[in-house]
């Protein structure tokens, strides 16, 4: 975006308000919280996948000087309520830690608490625990079969969601096809890995009967749920959102690590920490992400219209649910991705198997299915022997034909598909890329152009919900924020979430000053806790700028409309006769009839007489926004408007591999973007930046791996690969702005975007580069070995 907008602040570039603090060393963060007399934890985790707990013996433990206490999950059980479990499945309970049986290597069975960590860690290993190993499961389509163990016997299944969705004549279109292609991919087990693991600090004041909570979270309705969990009522729990997150993408959520905490004080009385290690975190931390098998057939003609789909998506969740069967419904709002597929058979099932859960991660579901997706799609090129771009050109929705109402019942806001993917092919460009390609194959080497088209459903409705169990009937996911102006003319935002990377002080900042024409580093942007807040679902779902900046946007007009009434009331001057311009109020056929911003200012605080009649002194509104297009239950089949807003990218990338080493090396990356109005165009660029980095990372080298007896084989940075800077190729982000009819602004989200399209492009690279050998991969990751063993076996098959 140029500085050539239509705004004053939004869309310039403008350096974050939150980077000076981590620049200068004053981030804030659950690790930096010290409380007098506090107290930390250590865990004792089972090393089985399936066991029973038969006694557990504390007594050497607690022998040792500055142990004060070793909890088990069966006295946690007795005092805490189970966590919810996302969908109606009753018997499937889940508490912080398991009390009679352990369902995953690494699960939680006794803290430790004693003067400092290093102490709590040395008297937990003389917790002794004795186990009788039970069966176990760890294959997610084996726990399908009749005679599998029962993760949870009481639930009678390790089947916890099944459902077929069918949107449109799915038969009738697939018997009018001239093709029909089947194929299956997979999408491993991964993760964020975010610098910090998840820390919580909890102390209970007996006077006031508050828990005071200080975390790094990420979680809607993290309050509530601990305050239910720990049997307390709602204002009975204190939630500090200033707390800087160092990094998360959806895993942060820590509610058991938080019921434990927050039980651990209160019990003892004496603050208490617990800050995972790294083992901790990787094993069993609540942050491994979706593990899922796609079965898809697409129907298409000789021209290579699509005309029709079937898509089951089985996904491992791991012992318990949380919120990860959910990751299923999102997907559901753009289940056709950009293109004019006429009508869906989706069947999404979520099973549980002996393994680490599976919770939220970026995207909550979606990059996966535009793998799967564009995985087809590349495919039915190569099977009609069409050029991928073309196919994808060919059946793009047309930037007239928006909103366009998808089968499964969402509209997408606007778009320009094709335009946004024809800036990203320029700005390769392609020819150059397609020369270099073959020049690196005339090397020796392997080469290959990969290509992704895909939305962002972008604004975090709660439609998943009622989705995937219609006795949950929330309707609204709103977000809000309040705005005061002082007796200095000063301008405060008051939010109630916290940040992990996001920038939202900066977005808030630069939101209420546009609309009060303050300058945006003047205005100061805090957070309150959760007994000051006002209603907030916490930065998920790419949904802050739309839905926070949307209040911000709310309340700041409330503040600009009760200033142009003071003006009104002084200048004698009808109100539509008024206008309002950097922060002053003047009337549109004279200018120099006017009131400027300290006098309204000081009329509002200090000057009853001269404020309009009925209006209430002083200058503080708060906003409470409603999702777009949101407040509806879904049909009896099924159909929801998912999200409100939809951003668009356009991947176009040049990997090539070694034939020795088979490593995959990007040579060129650029991605198209448009996310509509970018209110900071360079927080919007980072995210992106971060979102590629992460999908090199799921597509190449990460992989939560298992044992068959269950054990976690990827616990530690030198198993769980990470992408560093050397494999990070240099990025060219090309920008669009299609405008959102729904926002304040225009905007869309992007806290996930690049993410959601680069494993699909990479995997399109990789493919494209093996195709001349005859060879393909049809998972993830794909690593050097994964592309040695298909080198192989096609060689192997010649």
């Amino acid at each position: 975006m140029s500085d050539a907008t239509p705004f004053r602040y939004i869309g310039k570039h403008r350096r974050a308000v939150e980077h000076k603090r981590f620049v200068v060393g004053q981030g804030h963060y659950a690790a930096d919280i010290h409380r007098q007399g506090m107290l930390h934890v250590a865990l004792v985790a089972s090393p089985y996948a399936s066991a029973k707990i038969l006694s557990i013996d504390a007594s050497q433990a607690l022998a040792m000087p500055g142990v004060h206490a070793v909890v088990t999950g069966a006295e946690l059980r007795a005092a805490t309520d189970p966590v919810l479990p996302g969908v109606d499945a009753p018997q499937v309970t889940r508490y912080p830690m398991a009390s009679d049986v352990a369902r995953y290597a690494g699960e939680w069975v006794a803290a430790v608490v004693a003067d400092t960590r290093a102490l709590a860690e040395d008297a937990a290993e003389l917790v002794m625990v004795e186990y009788e190993q039970t069966a176990h499961i760890v294959d997610p389509e084996a726990a399908l079969h009749s005679d599998a163990p029962l993760v949870h016997p009481a639930h009678g299944s390790n089947l916890i969601f099944d459902r077929k969705f069918v949107w449109g004549p799915v038969e009738e279109d697939f018997a009018k096809c001239d093709h029909q292609l089947s194929y299956r991919v997979r999408w491993a087990r991964n993760s964020t890995v975010p610098i910090e693991t998840f820390a919580v600090a909890c102390e209970w004041n007996d006077a006031t009967e508050v828990l005071d909570v200080w975390a790094s979270i990420q979680m809607p309705k993290f309050p509530d749920q601990l305050a239910k969990a720990l049997r307390l009522p709602g204002n009975g729990v204190r939630v500090h959102f200033d707390v800087d997150v160092g990094g998360s993408y959806g895993v942060k959520r820590g509610l058991k690590h938080s019921i434990m905490v927050g039980y651990l004080a209160k019990k003892l009385g004496r603050p208490v920490r617990f800050v995972e290690d790294r083992i901790e975190n990787m094993r069993g931390g609540d942050m491994q992400g979706p593990d899922r098998i796609f079965d898809v057939t697409l129907g298409f003609q000789n021209d290579g219209t699509l005309r029709t789909m079937r898509m089951r998506a089985l996904d491992d969740i791991g012992a318990y649910s949380g919120r990860s069967p959910l990751q299923l419904g999102k997907p559901v709002g753009a289940i056709v991705g950009p293109y004019r597929i006429q009508s869906v058979e989706y069947h999404a099932m979520a099973v549980m198997t002996n393994k680490t859960p599976q919770e939220a991660v970026r995207g909550f579901g979606q990059a996966p299915t535009n793998y799967a997706l564009e995985t087809g799609i590349d495919k039915v090129a190569r099977f009609l022997k069409m050029d991928r771009i073309e196919l994808r050109r060919r059946n793009l929705i047309g930037k007239d034909e928006f909103p366009y109402l998808i089968p499964s019942g969402t509209h997408y806001d606007s778009g320009d598909y094709a335009t946004v993917m024809d800036k990203a092919l320029n700005a390769a460009p392609m020819t150059h890329i397609v020369q270099e390609r073959d020049r690196l194959r005339a090397q020796g080497m392997l080469a290959g152009i990969g290509i992704s088209t895909c939305l962002e459903p972008s604004g975090g409705n709660s439609s998943f919900e009622p989705l995937f169990n219609p006795k949950n009937q929330t309707t609204t996911w709103m977000d809000s924020c309040l705005v005061r102006v002082d007796l200095g003319g000063t301008v405060t935002a008051l939010m109630a979430t916290s940040t992990s990377g996001q920038a939202h002080e900066t977005l808030v900042s630069t939101v209420v000053a546009e609309i009060l024409h303050r300058a945006p580093d003047s205005i100061r942007v805090i957070h309150a806790d959760s007994l000051n807040a006002l209603p907030s679902n916490s930065p998920v779902g790419s949904r802050m700028a739309i839905m926070l900046g949307g209040a911000a946007a709310g309340a700041a007009k409330k503040i600009r409309q009760q200033l142009l009434q003071i003006a009104a009331h002084n200048l004698k001057q009808p109100l539509d006769q008024l206008v309002y311009e950097g922060g002053d109020v003047h009337l549109r056929s004279d200018p120099s009839v006017r009131m400027s911003w300290d006098a309204m200012v000081d009329v509002a605080h200090r000057k009853y007489h001269l404020l309009p009649e009925h209006m209430e002194p002083g200058l503080q509104e708060k906003f409470v926004m409603e999702v777009p297009t949101g407040g509806a239950l879904p049909t009896e089949d099924g159909r929801i408007q998912m999200y409100p807003c939809h951003s668009f990218e356009s991947h176009v990338i040049l990997a090539s591999i070694d034939p020795e080493t088979c490593k995959v090396s990007i040579q060129r990356y650029v991605c198209g973007h448009d996310c509509g109005v970018m209110i900071s165009p360079d927080v919007v660029h980072g995210m992106t930046y971060g979102g590629i980095a992460h999908g090199l990372g799921a597509s190449l080298m990460e992989k939560f791996a298992f044992s068959d007896e269950g054990q976690l084989l990827a616990g530690t940075f030198m198993d769980y690969l990470l992408p560093s800077s050397a494999e990070v190729p240099a990025i060219t982000i090309v920008d669009h702005c299609t405008p959102s009819p729904l926002t304040e602004f225009g905007q869309k989200g992007s806290g996930e975007a690049g993410y959601l399209g680069s494993p699909a492009a990479i995997a399109s690279a990789v493919n494209d580069a093996l195709a001349p050998l005859g060879a393909s991969i049809d998972h993830l990751p794909m690593t050097p070995q994964a592309i040695w063993a298909a080198l192989q076996q096609r060689q192997g098959s010649v």
